[in-house]
C-alpha cells in the first residue's frame, strides 16, 4: 500500500500478454496521438511494444475513436486486419503518445474479489456470487500517465486487472452466448483510495474507486480472436518500474461469460 502526507505522482506501467510471449501478428488496437498529427488517431501495434501502424493514414474514412470504430464492427475490422497484412511503415514507438484504448464508456463495470490469490492475500473468503462495483468514465487514463494521488487520501494502492470490452450491448445474457457481445481485452489499474473505500462514504466503494487518474487503460486492445484463451494470460503490474503484482487470469473465482451473463441482468 501507498501512503503520502502530500501529492505526489506515480507512473503505473501494466502489462499483460500471453504466457509464455511470442512476437505475433495479433490485432493490437491502440489510440494515440503525435506531434505531426492532429487530434487522436488509430492505430495498430506492428507487435507487442512494436511501432504502430496509423490506420487513418492506410484509411482516412476510418473513424479516429475506439468506439466509433468497434461500432461498425465487421467494416472497420476487415479494413485494421487489411493494413496489418499489408506490413506498412511504423511509427516509433518513441515518437507517439498512447492514449486508453477506450475513452468515456458508457459504463466501467468492475468486479471485487475476483482472484483466488487476491483472496487469500487479503484474508478474506471467496466470493459466493460475483462484487460489483464502478468506476467512472472520467477516471480513465492512457497506460504512460501519472496517477495523481489526491490530497484527501493517505492510502492509495494499486490493482492490475484484465479489462473486458463489450463491443456489443445486449441484456439477460446467456453464459454461452456472452463472448459475441465481447470486443476484445486490454488491461486495466484499478486504483483504489482504500480509506475512502473502507472507511468512508457509508463504506460504500465508489467514491474510493474514481478519484480522476484512477483508472489507467492500456496500451492495446487486443481483440478476442487473437487471444485463444482469456483465462490463461499472465497479468502483472509495474508502479514506478517495480513489479508489485504477477498473476493469472487462471485464478479468477468468476470466468468472462459468467461475469457478463451475472451483470448483463
Amino acid at each position: 500500500m501507498l501512503s503520502s502526507s502530500k501529492r505526489r505522482l506515480l507512473t503505473a506501467l501494466l502489462q499483460a500478454r500471453r504466457w509464455p510471449f511470442q512476437p505475433s501478428r495479433d490485432m493490437r488496437l491502440v489510440q494515440f496521438q503525435a506531434p505531426h498529427l492532429v487530434g487522436p488517431h488509430l492505430g495498430l501495434e506492428s507487435e507487442n511494444g512494436g511501432g504502430l501502424i496509423n490506420l487513418n493514414t492506410f484509411d482516412p474514412t476510418l473513424p479516429k475513436t475506439m468506439t466509433e470504430f468497434l461500432e461498425q464492427g465487421e467494416t472497420t475490422l476487415s479494413v485494421a486486419r487489411r493494413a496489418l497484412a499489408a506490413q506498412l511503415p511504423v511509427l516509433p514507438r518513441a515518437e507517439v503518445t498512447f492514449l486508453a484504448p477506450v475513452t468515456r464508456p458508457d459504463k466501467v463495470v468492475c468486479v471485487g474479489m475476483n482472484y483466488v490469490d487476491h483472496c487469500k492475500e487479503q484474508n478474506v473468503p471467496v466470493p459466493k456470487e460475483p462484487i460489483i462495483f464502478s468506476k467512472f468514465g472520467s477516471s480513465i487514463v492512457g497506460p504512460y500517465d501519472e496517477i495523481v494521488l489526491p490530497p484527501e487520501s493517505q492510502e492509495v494502492d494499486w490493482e492490475v486487472e484484465l479489462a473486458v470490452v463489450i463491443g456489443k450491448t445486449g441484456k439477460h445474457i446467456k453464459a454461452t452466448d456472452a463472448m459475441a457481445h465481447v470486443a476484445g481485452f486490454t488491461v486495466a489499474h484499478d486504483v483504489s483510495a482504500r480509506d475512502w473505500q473502507m472507511g468512508r462514504n457509508g463504506k460504500q466503494w465508489l467514491l474510493g474507486k474514481t478519484f480522476d487518474t484512477f483508472c489507467p487503460l492500456g496500451p492495446a486492445l487486443v481483440t478476442k480472436d487473437s487471444v485463444a484463451d482469456p483465462h490463461n494470460l499472465k497479468i502483472c503490474c509495474r508502479v514506478n518500474g517495480e513489479v508489485v503484482q504477477s498473476s493469472s487470469t487462471k485464478h479468477m473465482v468468476f470466468g468472462i461469460e459468467a461475469l457478463i451473463a451475472w451483470v448483463s441482468r
